[in-house]
């Protein structure tokens, strides 16, 4: 079978749009009053942790007097993008969290509305990609979760907080691609984030899920589920038992962007306000104890550079995507 290493090739496409966080500000004046941040999903998922993290570095530190928060769960994140831009005038002080989905949904067209509706804040980090199994599973590691699909493959069935297509799935898929298996083969069941996806591998009803590195490790610590794989390069600190996908011989890697947009129609010195409490809030103690908590990498591209990560990012998942059959 021939493989399709897609990740490789988003990463080619980001790598000259990405910048990494250089240190250069220590102090902690207040930039703006207050944030009301808008999460597309439901509590628990990765949207969630990442505006209330990044909520709680912005308050502690001082940069941001207040900062709240709505779940608006609904059209896998649709309903939040929606809302905001039909209701742009009156949502000047809002910030929507989105990731890569927001690239995969607009290509598949299960909304109308893609990045370029809305206004370009920050990417702010790359969360890695994990595969998690229940802790009552007899399964232990990938070699474990191939073995169980090779005898019967409907009855292992992978779950995810994303849609068909969307991110966990291309996820799961991509796993399982380089670990030489039929890609378009593999069962997968959508959830909508967290609560419900956790009941499922808990119940049995999955076999596996595949999630966010950051959502995999509070899981793991809470002792309710397994990590037997991740997307990264080398084993994260934040969870140094966790094997990579490469140490189980599946040559695969993925990381997941997450960054902020604004209303159409932002004003230009609010903007510039956002993304200069965003810019210093990298080289506070208290980002740096949120990002290591979670196991993000910092990865911060403002504005222009935000938008060609963007448009390079969508260039090649749709490539890919059709590849793969779900475009």
């Amino acid at each position: 079978m021939k493989k399709i290493h897609f990740t490789r090739r988003i990463a080619l496409a980001a790598a000259a749009s990405l910048a990494l966080v250089a240190p250069g500000f220590a102090d902690d004046q207040k930039v703006l009053d207050s944030i009301h941040f808008l999460i597309p999903g439901g509590a628990g998922g990765g949207w969630d942790g990442t505006a209330r993290g990044t909520g709680e570095a912005l308050t502690k530190s001082g940069l941001v007097g207040t900062a709240s928060y709505e779940n608006m769960s609904g059209g896998g994140g649709g309903k939040a993008i929606g809302f905001l831009i039909e209701n742009a005038d009156s949502n000047h002080g809002t910030l929507m969290v989105n990731s890569t989905p927001i690239v995969i949904r607009s290509l598949t067209g299960v909304f109308p509305h893609n990045f370029r509706d809305l206004t370009l804040v920050s990417g702010t980090i790359g969360d890695y990609a994990a595969l998690v199994v229940g802790k009552d599973s007899p399964i232990n590691s990938m070699d474990d979760l191939l073995a169980a699909y090779d005898a019967d493959p409907s009855s292992t069935a992978i779950g995810g907080g994303s849609v068909p297509g969307g991110m966990d799935h291309l996820v799961a898929a991509m796993v399982m691609e380089a670990a030489g298996k039929d890609a378009l083969g593999v069962k997968y069941i959508p959830y909508d984030a967290g609560g419900k996806a956790m009941a499922a591998l808990l119940s049995g009803e999955i076999a596996a899920l595949s999630t966010g590195f950051s959502e995999a490790v509070d899981l793991a610590n809470a002792g309710e589920v397994k990590i037997i794989g991740v997307t990264s390069d080398e084993r994260v600190p934040a969870a140094p038992d966790a094997m990579t996908m490469k140490e189980q011989g599946i040559d695969t890697t993925f990381v997941n962007w997450r960054g902020f947009f604004g209303a159409p129609g932002l004003p230009a010195e609010q903007l510039a306000e956002y993304q200069d409490a965003i810019a210093k809030m990298y080289d506070t103690p208290e980002w740096e104890e949120v990002r290591a908590r979670n196991g993000w990498v910092n990865i911060h591209n403002s504005g222009d550079d935000f938008q060609s990560f963007l448009e390079a990012q969508e260039q090649a998942i749709g490539d890919l995507m059709k590849k793969l059959g779900f475009l």
